[in-house]
């Protein structure tokens, strides 16, 4: 079953959530934006920074992971765990243009398993790219 709220897509069966946002701003801008702290600690969290393939990443919270691919102006894939004990993840972010000069960024958080929150995951993301459009005013 899959349910729809708004711009997000949460579907329990394949344990995956998708969140995606408008940006007023165009991709080059917003890809900058990731690689800068503030833009990469709106994603990841206090603390996280993206780096190039194969790099590792952990955020205050006790998140983290290792980036596993990086096109630029397109896409980010990292591995993402909720802890030390915690499952490996994969979220990939996505950037696409729109025809009114705006970017579309979707975050696709695959591989969760079922016994997580993915309501709180669907919040988390929503609320990384709200951070992300704040940084880009």
């Amino acid at each position: 079953m899959t349910e729809q709220q708004g711009d997000t897509l949460v579907n329990p069966l394949d344990t995956t959530v998708t969140v995606s946002r408008s940006v007023s701003q165009p991709v080059k801008e917003i890809w900058k934006l990731l690689a800068t702290r503030e833009g990469a600690e709106a994603l990841l969290g206090t603390g996280g920074e993206l780096g190039d393939k194969g790099d590792s990443w952990r955020a205050a919270d006790g998140t983290f992971g290792v980036v596993r691919s990086f096109h630029p102006l397109e896409q980010i894939r990292f591995s993402w765990h909720a802890a030390e004990e915690a499952p490996k993840t994969l979220v990939e972010v996505d950037l696409s243009a729109a025809d009114d000069g705006q970017t579309r960024v979707e975050i696709r958080h695959e591989h969760i398993p079922s016994y997580f929150d993915a309501a709180a995951l669907t919040r988390k993301w929503e609320s990384a790219l709200e951070k992300l459009a704040a940084a880009a005013s």
